[in-house]
């Protein structure tokens, strides 16, 4: 990718939207509150500031990268569009029948989440393709337009069309878009072919319907900011930070939304990614903790664990199967309603539970003096001493303990009769503990061990949890790059740009037809390809090529990656060796006497990804200056600590502090627990290591 030498990242979070604007060489960052009726609003205050923090005009900028939750949040809060789906006879009903298995076993009382449709929006129409793409019954243009008329007299907004296997012909699809077309000329579009050409009816007719929901939202909020930024004088592209770890166009953004759900977090796991490059580290626990939420993510070997389903808003929160599945290439990773922002109750056993439930920027924690009125972990963190009233993001928003107190007090202290600074404990350890869970879980089905991995923590709050998490977990060591507190942002700014094209075509390795799957992948190619090009038409490009595979009989696949000699002289024999050998990896064996089959086939296109160099660990060169001193609240200890505090600005490189301390600057504060050291490292990494 040809980079400009000004380029700005704008990540919008529940509560914060964090800039980030590098130029030769240099970065200045800032944190403001997301101003939810019009997000823009905050990108464009935020540009202003790092443009005069850099001395340059926004003209001057010449990329611009953007990740948003907005259509992760829109999901969850159900505030898309009036949307119809139209589908096969017979299906009606698929999102709302899941694929009836249930995530809890013995929960008498299961809440599945409800269907972003209700059943009177979901029409059907009379045709049938058969699983090799042959048409069984042939659709009818004059029924498809009485079905469409209807649609069209309703006032729908939004048309999602999803039809039983289409990823394999699209032809009945393509003739119902036409009709609604013409018939609906003001209504968005989405086709499943499109936007998730993969077999399993329920998640791609899901993600056609999340994408055709949230579409016309993201195309007026897109079309609103590139606007407002003309305006501006900034006539640069606008790409988008994607699910998947890479970048799209604007334009293709507003297309396919549904792959902007994750967005901001994939940034994240980028930017972790490249600091593990950096360090030579191959086993990376990410640790994202922003105002709303925190993420948790295994990198190993420097890449990001990759998934092709996701789930959103899930009503039990740990739970695989509770949520909505949306079926696009994703960074695959832990979330928790367990930001800043989450607010604490106690519940009916009398235990404190914190979130999922967020007070975002408006009103905010009860400290920000916003008219919030319920504790959240920020006011805990306050009253734990963890953060500075005066100084918090860079002294912009000032903030007040006794509004903390008061909180915490009515909320937690006053139904489990106990101090402020005892019902504060209790929420941080909830809070970390649930996080600690979390990543126990995430590991353990990925079969790791999490004693032999390095944290790396970035977000706004996640430095001043991670010291605990890392007591918690086992973990030796943390280390805080510059800028963890706007990360994913940075992380916009590394990401290559990147296209991931799949399709379903059930093969048996037995029925192994090399000619077919040349021309597949090369098709599949072609189509990857072109969505780069779109973005930079001289970039070099290259290709990944990946199949999922599984035994006859079994559920699911796991993912085999070829070579490009294997996609251009396909061989069953090197296919099936390749995928016993990752096999025997996942699961410790192969299964003798069972034919292997083929369903999905994917290839990524990307830009060369930014090349780290490396970095070589300093030696302790003397104690860093201590700016003051103060009383924090170490939970090891169960006890207030004299606690150093130093300036992060003032440590050079090899200056290390024993904790229990605290490093500061504008956007975060690093805790760094009694039971741990931090050394600056020469790249202005805080490396926290346990102490000898």
């Amino acid at each position: 990718m040809t980079s400009s030498s000004i380029r700005l990242g704008v990540d919008i979070g529940g509560t914060f939207t964090d800039v980030v604007l590098e130029t030769d060489g240099n970065a200045f960052s800032t944190k403001v509150l997301t101003t939810y009726s019009a997000p823009e609003i905050a990108i464009i205050d935020g540009m202003h500031q790092v443009c005069a923090k850099a001395g340059v005009h926004p003209s001057d900028i010449g990329q611009i990268i953007h990740g948003t939750t907005l259509a992760t949040n829109a999901l969850i809060e159900r505030r898309g569009a009036k949307t119809a789906l139209i589908t096969t006879q017979g299906f009606r009903d698929v999102i709302e029948m899941r694929t009836e298995s249930r995530f809890e076993q013995y929960d008498l009382n299961l809440n599945l989440p409800e269907p972003l449709l209700p059943r009177q929006r979901r029409y059907t129409v009379a045709e049938r393709v058969d699983a090799r793409g042959d048409v069984l019954i042939a659709i009818d243009r004059a029924q498809v337009e009485k079905v469409v008329e209807q649609i069209a007299g309703a006032g729908f907004e939004s048309v999602a069309i999803g039809l039983i296997h289409s990823y394999l012909n699209d032809a009945h699809e393509r003739l119902v878009a036409e009709v609604v077309a013409e018939k609906m000329p003001g209504a968005m579009i989405s086709l499943s072919a499109e936007v998730s050409p993969q077999m399993r009816e329920y998640e791609r007719f899901n993600t056609v319907v999340a994408n055709a929901y949230i579409k016309p939202l993201m195309k007026s909020y897109l079309g609103r900011l590139e606007g407002r930024l003309r305006d501006e004088g900034i006539t640069c592209r606008i790409f988008l930070m994607h699910s998947g770890g890479g970048i799209m166009s604007l334009e293709n953004a507003a297309e396919f939304p549904v792959r902007l759900v994750e967005s901001g977090p994939a940034g994240g796991a980028v930017f972790a990614a490249h600091i593990a490059a950096r360090y030579g580290l191959n086993k990376v626990l990410s640790f994202d903790m922003g105002g709303t939420t925190a993420k948790i993510c295994l990198i190993k070997n420097q890449t990001p664990k990759t998934s092709r389903v996701f789930e959103v808003a899930r009503t039990y929160r740990f739970k695989k199967g509770s949520g909505m599945p949306i079926s696009i290439p994703v960074i695959d990773m832990v979330e928790i309603g367990a930001g800043g922002g989450s607010l604490a109750h106690v519940d009916a056993l009398r235990q404190i539970r914190v979130g999922p439930e967020s007070a975002g920027s408006e009103p905010g924690p009860a400290c920000y003096g916003r008219g919030g009125d319920k504790p959240a972990v920020t006011d805990a963190d306050l009253v734990l001493c963890r953060l500075d009233p005066d100084n918090f993001a860079g002294g912009s928003i000032p903030l007040h303990p006794a509004r903390s107190k008061a909180a915490l007090a009515a909320v937690v202290g006053d139904v489990l009769d106990m101090d402020a600074t005892t019902a504060a404990f209790g929420l941080a350890e909830v809070v970390d503990e649930n996080m600690a869970n979390a990543a126990r879980v995430h590991a353990v089905e990925n079969g790791e061990d999490l004693s032999e991995y390095t944290m790396i923590a970035f977000g706004g709050a996640a430095p001043l949890h991670a010291g605990r998490l890392c007591e918690k977990l086992g973990v030796d060591r943390l280390l805080v790059p510059p800028g963890a507190g706007v990360g994913s942002a940075i992380g916009f700014l590394r990401a290559p740009i990147s296209f991931e094209a799949n399709r379903s075509v059930y093969m048996k390795l037995s029925d192994f037809d090399g000619d077919k799957i040349k021309s597949l992948l090369v098709e599949l190619q072609s189509e990857a390809v072109g969505f780069v090009r779109s973005c930079d038409a001289t970039a070099d490009i290259l290709s990944q090529f990946k199949v999922y595979m599984r035994y006859t009989g079994q559920g699911w696949e796991i993912p085999v990656v070829l070579g490009e000699n294997d996609a251009r002289a396909p061989d069953a024999t090197r296919f099936e060796r390749l995928f016993e050998e990752n096999y025997t990896r996942l699961f410790g064996r192969t299964v003798q006497g069972l034919d292997v089959e083929i369903t999905v086939w994917s290839v990524n296109a990307t830009t060369p990804a930014e090349k780290a160099a490396a970095v070589a660990t300093a030696k302790t060169a003397g104690a860093a200056p201590v700016a003051a001193q103060r009383q924090m609240f170490d939970p090891a200890k169960s006890d207030y600590l004299d606690t150093c505090v130093v300036r992060r600005d003032a440590m050079e490189t090899g200056a290390n502090i024993a904790g229990p301390a605290a490093i500061t600057e504008d956007e975060t504060t690093i805790i760094v627990p009694s039971s741990r050291t931090a050394i600056r490292q020469p790249d202005g990494c805080i490396d926290v290591i346990r102490k000898g």
